[in-house]
């Protein structure tokens, strides 16, 4: 599943609402999406580096549609200016969102997310924790559910029609038959796709990028078909867990993730209450 070719910018789309909260006309305080920016700085200097003539590089294209000077002046202040290009999209979010190859979009709006999410682009509703505990400033670590963000709905359609019983007989039904990619998959192959150069270099303990699944399945058949699926895509995440029943706030609370993307508003709330920042992927079950 993973391209090697052709080597070029990673886009990511993020409303300056989730990046830079405007108080009045001249303040501005950091919004859930600010470290996850910061940490893609990180990460395209190492990879600068290591490869000093690839344009293969995290841009962010902040989309505002009135920027304001304020707005501005804060990206200059947090050095961000080579990072950020800032659009002004009024109209066609989606069209420009295609023309610019966005790998993923970040917004403050449930209904675009859920916009932009049927129109196959990696999409998500980004809400802002109380408190957003400290994440580190060198390493980009990124979790995602499973079935609905990584993986397609099909198992979380039956167990809403069956129950956990037919969800748990549907999977070792059908434990070797592969899981199709879900809507953040595609995310995922673009982060390990820059993890692999970082490792062919020699950054293994210590690379800029570490990528996890905390999921409602299981260590049993319905665990191994996601790993399974992953694996014959190319795609292997640093750590996986299995939580069953579990609530994920406690493992998300370790991981200090910069994004968490879940399908479940539950999940979300639960990484909001520990300081984590969570953002809804819209789904529906049924559909």
């Amino acid at each position: 599943m993973l391209q090697s070719e052709p080597e070029m910018a990673v886009n990511i789309a993020v409303a300056s609402s989730v990046l830079l909260k405007e108080e009045s006309s001249s303040s501005e305080r950091l919004g859930p999406a600010f470290p996850f920016v910061k940490a893609l700085k990180a990460v395209n200097a190492k990879l600068k580096e290591n490869y000093p003539e690839s344009e293969e590089l995290f841009k962010v294209m902040l989309l505002d549609e009135k920027p304001s000077d304020s707005l501005k002046n804060a990206i200059r202040t947090h050095d961000l200016e080579e990072l950020i290009t800032v659009l002004n999209v009024r109209e066609d979010l989606v069209g420009e969102l295609k023309r610019i190859n966005t790998a993923l979009y970040l917004s403050d709006s449930e209904a675009l997310a859920k916009k932009v999410l049927n129109q196959g682009i990696a999409a998500a509703f980004m809400p802002t924790p109380k408190e957003i505990k400290e994440v580190s400033e060198d390493q980009l670590r990124v979790a995602f559910d499973g079935d609905s963000v990584l993986f397609s709905n099909e198992s979380e359609r039956v167990f809403q029609d069956s129950g956990l019983t037919g969800y748990l007989q549907h999977e070792r039904n059908n434990v070797e038959k592969l899981l199709d990619p879900g809507p953040l998959c595609s995310f995922l192959e673009v982060l390990e796709k820059l993890k692999k150069k970082l490792h062919d270099k020699g950054l293994l303990k210590n690379c800029p990028i570490r990528t996890y699944l905390v999921t409602a399945r299981r260590a049993g058949c319905d665990g191994y078909r996601a790993l399974n699926s992953l694996h014959s895509w190319d795609l292997d995440v640093d750590e996986a867990f299995f939580l069953g029943l579990s609530p994920k706030g406690p493992i998300l609370d370790n991981i200090r993730p910069h994004l968490f993307f879940d399908d479940q508003p539950r999940h979300i709330q639960a990484a909001l209450e520990v300081g984590a920042v969570a953002c809804h992927v819209p789904n529906d079950p049924k559909c």
